[in-house]
């Protein structure tokens, strides 16, 4: 695949550009705000403002549950944002949608429902068909 150039003209490659960029902004802006939250929760706690909290075990076990898929949240946008990253790095490169396992062009339909894609839509499938579910 070294060496190949993507098959996108000037104008589809703005038009993917402005996809990126804006599905980046929604995203940074998802993190601010868990980040956000997730400052202003410990700054009660730190101060000493337990008064919100439940002692009740299943207060208890119930916030636990919310912080940790809280967690996972952020950690997907994270991941999503350093694919949106990498997209464009490859943009800026000249391969931005081509396939990373074939080096074939990636559909413009995939591109425009998921634009920072690695892969054309068979090595999708195939990869997941490799990959355990736990290891996705």
């Amino acid at each position: 695949m070294a060496g190949k150039a993507s098959k996108l003209n000037k104008k589809e490659r703005e038009h993917y550009r402005k996809l990126l960029l804006e599905t980046r902004s929604r995203v940074v802006s998802g993190l601010d705000h868990f980040e956000q939250d997730t400052l202003n929760k410990s700054q009660r706690e730190a101060s000493g403002d337990l008064s919100g909290y439940s002692h009740h075990m299943a207060d208890m076990a119930s916030d636990s549950y919310t912080s940790e898929l809280r967690m996972g949240m952020a950690e997907n946008e994270q991941h999503l944002l350093n694919e949106i990253d990498h997209a464009l790095r490859k943009m800026d490169e000249g391969t931005f949608g081509l396939c990373e396992r074939y080096g074939t062009p990636i559909s413009r339909a995939r591109l425009q429902a998921v634009p920072y894609t690695r892969y054309s839509l068979k090595a999708q499938e195939e990869i997941e068909r490799e990959t355990p579910p736990g290891r996705r």
